[in-house]
């Protein structure tokens, strides 16, 4: 199978993926490929079937992922992706993470449910706004290197709210258990 997570799903390889196209494209790979469907089989071609189930499910977890989905792209077209093959993000981007972070840190020390409530929300707008804007960005852009190149200080903007979904979410578990 290919390293290529849209070639080993089989889609056209684009960032506005429909998710639930998707995630039954990978349930049909993968129900081709269990292991159930090999028991009796040579030891060779059971190896095989694992190794394709493998990538299969490597390639969805890239895939359902914008962040991946996004660098995968990139880098399919030889576009250097990372933090740090990246430019630095701009300073107002920085400036609302950190207010954010202490919206954040002040909602965990009351134990604020409800401002973490207001927090995602109003975060997962920013989320919605970047991921249109990459998705416009990647349209308009098509294989030209510098439009794509273009478009890595808003996958930087994504990665930080990732990462500030990720510390919400593990804040909210904490205070829910």
């Amino acid at each position: 199978m290919s390293a290529n997570p849209f070639e080993t799903l089989g889609v056209e390889p684009r960032f506005d993926l429909d998710i639930k196209a998707l995630e039954e494209r990978h349930r049909t790979l993968s129900g081709t490929l269990h292991p159930d469907r090999y028991t009796g089989k040579p030891a060779t071609e059971r190896r095989m079937a694992l190794d394709q189930a493998i990538a299969v499910n490597t390639a969805w977890r890239a895939l359902r992922d914008p962040v991946k989905r996004a660098e995968s792209l990139l880098t399919m077209q030889g576009v250097k992706v990372g933090e740090t093959a990246e430019p630095q993000a701009p300073p107002a981007l920085l400036m609302e993470m950190m207010d954010v972070h202490e919206e954040l840190a002040e909602a965990r020390q009351q134990k604020d449910l409800d401002q973490l409530g207001a927090l995602r929300d109003r975060m997962q707008s920013h989320e919605r706004s970047a991921l249109q804007r990459l998705t416009t960005g990647f349209s308009e852009a098509g294989a030209d290197h510098d439009k794509l190149t273009a478009l890595l200080p808003l996958l930087g903007e994504l990665r930080y709210l990732h990462r500030f979904f990720e510390q919400l979410d593990a804040i909210e578990d904490q205070l829910l258990s």
